[in-house]
């Protein structure tokens, strides 16, 4: 028995230690910086405070101009008056900006045949523009609204010099000051000396509490204030040289000024660290030293390991960081108490209390944490016990009643309206069922509820009956759609939820219609795409095997021999074209193309596809007209690509262009995009179906006489939607016009 009360005497007497240990490092860590210093008169805060007194100092004392005087030293320079001029943007900028403030307005009125505001609007406007003009046309004109604002700058400024005059005046019952103008000599100082004392002799280190050399130019004070540089040079009352000079606390101040106060706590707060600290450290190794080598400690850890363990996790961590918690606050509060009340004359029994309180939580916490490690370090093992957890099964628990509540709300309200309806419904039918039981109760009752039955019930029912015969007809008409007849389509009354429920099936009718003959156009179209695959890859290879057979002969003379050989060069080399554009058109639907994207010029690319085509275009009695902005127009493309895309699309005006007709081509950048335009007639009759021309081995020459795959605005198409822009096509009568949009660099 004597064993066990020795052991929790010895756990106890750890823990104590151990929390003042704790609390000391803590408050070494927390003040150590700052009483390392040899005074108070080294902190940074002293510092600022003496910083502040400078300043204020050149603003009252050293720079002393009143308002008038500094709105007489008001200069305008150039520089300001552009300033001014420059303001709000250019010339054109204003005038646009007034305008847009005023056009509207003055509309409105006109709107309104309110002649006289309009007329009063239009002045006014004018008024402003013409002094905008005068603005960028005279100096002289702009010189006195500089002077105005800098006049109105100079009223704000003192206005927030006074709010600090107090301050000032506190800072002078402490500080003492001797500067000199290093332009004018003039001296400052607020010494009271006799005839035969000087500055220097007065200001010495051992007169002093406090001395520092200090030096400061002429707008020392305006490096505090943003937004009053542009006046700083009235405020100055002279430009050249800078101020120099000493500021000290003189030894004969009371013990009652601040910072002698502030100095002697200063010092008592230093001493008091330091022994807390000491004490707190050497209090700290004795603790672990023997926490260590007692074997007390784990014997009573492992005593009571399994009760904590019968804890779901997430609640030993949730006692874990409390008791933490409260411990970092108990040390905290120690460590305030020690330092900012260390007399302790009224505070003993307290910090016992706190003491006491922080061993025990610090107690807590470490063996806390110590169970927490040892189940953290079998991964599996914590998977194990996290199933167990309260969190999860909260949030299991959480998941499928939100499930359920959802699927229930879902259900009632499907539609909104026919939810919040139906449940209107049946309050009304409830509040009528309550209603024939209070009838009986008096007379007026049974009167009142006949009424509300008349003017209520009835008219419910009769809506309830005309919207069930709505809703049968609803059904008839959607037996009809399943069994494919379409029939007429179902007559649409008021805004309620069949109402919608009929518009619905009658656009899916209209989808049905419309679904119909995109398949039929699809099959039309997948039929035109064999016949045309067929008969130019047949057209080719039925004249190279005609003219082989013809050369196999031998009967052939040798003018027909070449003659031949040139038609199967000509056929063959026709079939590698179809062949590599089919190839190329597969790669591109099947995404298996690579785009090695560059900066290029869309200006001078298109330049060279038309130069390859101007042997071409020079033999044409084509008249080509080609418009570009005279500048580069950068974008990220695949060079090679795009030049294709003009290469196919210059080929096709040279092939379906009309005789002795004009062609357009144009550039131009428009914002972020460059639009490149191409616009022919055609000699062949267009039908108004341009999307079609996208489809493969589609021609505008319909006999298909003329070269080409018919896979060229196919391939184009497909190389621009690659690079992330657009290839439309419009056809107006004969006029064939293709815009191509891509993204280009700012």
């Amino acid at each position: 028995m004597d064993t066990k009360w020795k052991n929790k005497w010895t756990i106890a007497i750890i823990t104590l230690l151990f929390a003042y240990g704790a609390s000391g490092v803590l408050s070494l860590l927390s003040y150590g910086q700052e009483y390392t210093n040899p005074d108070y008169f080294h902190t940074a805060q002293f510092r600022s405070d003496v910083d502040e007194f400078a300043g204020f100092l050149n603003a009252f004392e050293l720079n002393d101009v009143t308002l008038e005087e500094a709105k007489e030293a008001i200069e305008v320079t150039e520089e300001d008056i552009q300033e001014h001029r420059y303001r709000y943007g250019t010339l054109p900028e204003q005038i646009d900006n007034i305008k847009a403030q005023y056009e509207d307005r003055i509309q409105e009125a006109k709107a309104a045949e309110n002649s006289e505001f309009a007329k009063a609007l239009t002045d006014q406007m004018n008024k402003k523009i013409n002094d905008i003009n005068k603005n960028f046309e005279s100096d002289e004109h702009v010189r006195p609204k500089v002077i105005k604002d800098k006049e109105k700058r100079l009223e704000d400024f003192f206005k927030e010099k006074e709010q600090v005059r107090d301050r000032y005046r506190f800072y002078s019952k402490s500080f003492t000051y001797y500067f000199k103008d290093t332009a004018t000599g003039e001296v400052y100082t607020n010494l009271k000396l006799s005839n035969d004392e000087s500055p220097e002799k007065v200001m010495k280190k051992e007169n002093m509490l406090f001395l520092t050399d200090y030096t400061m130019d002429k707008g020392y004070y305006f490096h505090y204030l943003d937004g009053y540089e542009e006046i700083a040079r009235s405020l100055v009352e002279s430009e050249g040289g800078y101020f120099e000079g000493q500021i000290g606390l003189a030894k004969n101040l009371p013990d009652t000024n601040i910072f002698v106060e502030q100095n002697n706590n200063f010092k008592e707060k230093q001493i008091v660290l330091f022994v807390y600290a000491g004490s707190a450290v050497l209090a700290l190794i004795i603790a672990l030293v023997a926490g260590r080598k007692s074997k007390a400690i784990p014997a009573e850890m492992e005593r009571w390991r399994p009760l904590f363990n019968k804890l779901p996790i997430d609640l030993r961590i949730y006692c874990f960081g409390f008791t933490a918690i409260g411990m970092l606050l108990s040390l905290f509060l120690l460590n305030d108490l020690l330092m900012f009340n260390y007399e302790m004359s009224s505070d003993v029994m307290e910090m016992i209390i706190i003491l006491i309180g922080a061993s025990v939580l610090s107690g807590l916490a470490f063996v806390q944490g110590k169970y927490i490690a040892d189940e953290f370090k079998n991964w599996q093992h914590v998977k194990a016990i996290w199933k167990k957890s309260l969190i999860l099964k909260f949030w299991i628990l959480l998941k499928e009643l939100a499930k359920k509540t959802t699927v229930t709300l879902q259900e009632a309200f499907l539609n909104r309206s026919t939810g919040t309806q139906l449940f209107i419904v049946i309050g009304i039918i409830f509040g009528h069922g309550m209603g024939s039981v209070i009838m009986f109760f008096h007379p007026f009752f049974a009167l009142l509820y006949l009424m509300i039955l008349a003017f209520v019930g009835i008219p419910l029912i009769m809506a309830l009956v005309k919207r069930i015969g709505y809703f049968n007809r609803i059904i008839e008409t959607t037996n009809e759609l399943a069994t494919g007849h379409m029939g007429k389509d179902l007559p649409i009354t008021g805004k309620n939820v069949l109402s919608t429920l009929a518009g619905n099936i009658n656009i899916l009718k209209q989808g049905v219609k419309t679904s119909l003959s995109e398949q039929a156009k699809s099959e039309r179209l997948k039929t035109e795409l064999i016949t045309n695959v067929s008969h130019d890859l047949r057209t080719p290879l039925t004249s190279i095997i005609t003219y082989t057979e013809l050369l196999k002969s031998g009967e052939v003379t040798e003018e027909d021999r070449l003659a031949y050989l040139e038609i199967i060069d000509r056929k063959s080399k026709r079939l590698k074209v179809l062949i590599d554009d089919l190839f190329e058109v597969s790669k591109m639907a099947s995404g298996n193309i690579e785009l090695r994207k560059e900066r290029v010029d869309l200006v001078q690319l298109l330049q060279q596809a038309l130069g390859e085509h101007d042997n071409a275009i020079t033999e044409s009695n084509l008249h080509f007209r080609v418009t570009n902005p005279g500048f580069p127009i950068i974008a990220s493309v695949d060079g090679q690509k795009l030049w294709r895309v003009f290469d196919n699309l210059i080929g096709n005006i040279l092939k379906y262009s009309l005789e002795n007709s004009r062609v357009y081509i144009a550039i131009r950048a428009n914002k972020d995009q460059a639009v490149i335009t191409f616009k022919n007639v055609s000699k062949y009759e267009l039908d108004d179906q341009s999307e079609e021309l996208f489809e493969r081995f589609k021609r505008g020459d319909k006999s298909r006489h003329t070269d080409g795959s018919g896979l060229g605005l196919a391939i184009a198409k497909s190389i621009v939607d690659l690079h992330e822009g657009n290839l439309d096509i419009d056809t107006d009568g004969d006029l064939f016009k293709v815009t191509i949009s891509l993204n280009i660099e700012q």
